[in-house]
């Protein structure tokens, strides 16, 4: 992929860049459940699995946002477009889909090694 074609992913890689970045809101659905005696067995265990489902989509966020930030790396030494594993170009179309695709189609297809 020639570097005119990797600059035109740019600005969507920054925006979803952006739009990963933790918020306000998410620090306070993951800060520690308070033990307390003022609310219910039953109410606290709601507490503490919303707590862990707002964990783990911190978690899934952190690592998209590190796959963004990485891609825009590869952007600026123009290796962006190349799968990780094979190192064949990844099909534009994948990347239209999701710019922080790390892997062809083929090798995504194919069990981890």
């Amino acid at each position: 992929m020639d570097k005119t074609a990797q600059e035109r992913f740019r600005p969507r890689l920054q925006e979803l860049a952006a739009r990963l970045q933790p918020s306000r809101q998410q620090e306070e659905q993951t800060a520690p459940v308070q033990l307390d005696g003022s609310i219910g067995r039953l109410s606290r265990m709601d507490a503490l699995q919303a707590q862990q489902m707002a964990l783990a989509l911190k978690r899934r966020q952190q690592e998209q946002l590190q796959r963004v930030e990485r891609a825009l790396r590869a952007i600026d030494d123009g290796t962006y477009g190349t799968c990780g594993r094979c190192e064949e170009p990844i099909a534009e179309p994948r990347l239209e889909a999701q710019p922080d695709a790390v892997l062809c189609v083929t090798c995504a297809a194919q069990p981890a090694r």
